[in-house]
């Protein structure tokens, strides 16, 4: 396994990221992994290699790099106390509307890395980043083929960006992964977007995972559910395996 740090130029800034595939000496088709909330961490960089070795090339940005660098151990709170206030700060540092043109960025450079096969990419997010895998799909549509969201949050909003909103732009492939009991992303939300997935006419994949709570794919948090987690990854292997492996 190779794992290289990289540096992205974008709005400003030399942001930080990791690329991950197999060995050097092979061209892998590229995926850009988006974290949770709490950023990169040994928690995802794992589940990033494990991605990486079924054959990609993956690109992990620090998305938050607005916020702050790369942090040892995430930007998880050194108390609960520290919670709400450093949840607002991280929400404010990606907006809605800097996740198109930030993913659109990510994807330019995945793209043009010598370690990644021509032709298109894929993208997943989970938690915040779900709707930053939508978002890029829908900045990128001639270079996104598949997007996928685990336990994504505010993919329906009021906002006239809502992620939902955004599924005329998109010629990729779609997945959600959804939490049971989620308050970022309801059920008379799902069904919103389950909706506008349908008039959309585009290929999607929708459901909920029985018993999975938000973060639930993430190991080391309180509400990892190994078996639904594996579940996930093997879905999302299947999708950029048929949309990215041609």
């Amino acid at each position: 396994m190779v794992e290289d740090k990289v540096e992205i130029e974008h709005d400003g800034a030399r942001i930080e990221a990791l690329l991950l595939r197999p060995d050097r000496l092979t061209r892998f088709p590229g995926v850009l992994f988006y974290t949770d909330i709490w950023g990169i961490r040994p928690a995802n960089i794992g589940m990033a290699r494990r991605l990486a070795d079924k054959g990609f090339a993956v690109l992990m940005p620090n998305v938050f790099f607005r916020h702050g660098p790369i942090q040892p151990n995430g930007f998880a709170p050194g108390s609960e106390d520290q919670r709400p206030q450093l949840l607002k700060t991280l929400f404010q540092s990606l907006t809605s509307a800097q996740m198109g043109p930030d993913g659109a960025a990510y994807a330019r450079f995945l793209s043009q890395h010598d370690g990644v096969k021509p032709g298109k990419l894929g993208a997943v997010g989970y938690c915040y980043t779900g709707a930053m895998a939508v978002h890029t799909a829908a900045a990128m549509p001639d270079m996104i083929a598949a997007a996928a969201s685990f336990h994504g949050g505010m993919l329906v909003t009021d906002s006239p960006d809502s992620p939902h909103r955004q599924l005329p732009r998109i010629t990729a492939r779609l997945y959600f992964g959804h939490a049971v009991e989620d308050g970022s992303m309801t059920g008379e939300q799902i069904a919103t977007l389950e909706q506008a997935l349908r008039d959309w006419h585009g290929a999607f994949q929708s459901e909920v995972y029985e018993g999975a709570r938000h973060g639930w794919t993430v190991p080391g948090r309180d509400v990892y559910n190994e078996l639904q987690a594996e579940r996930a990854f093997e879905t999302q292997v299947e999708l950029f395996d048929a949309t990215l492996k041609g």
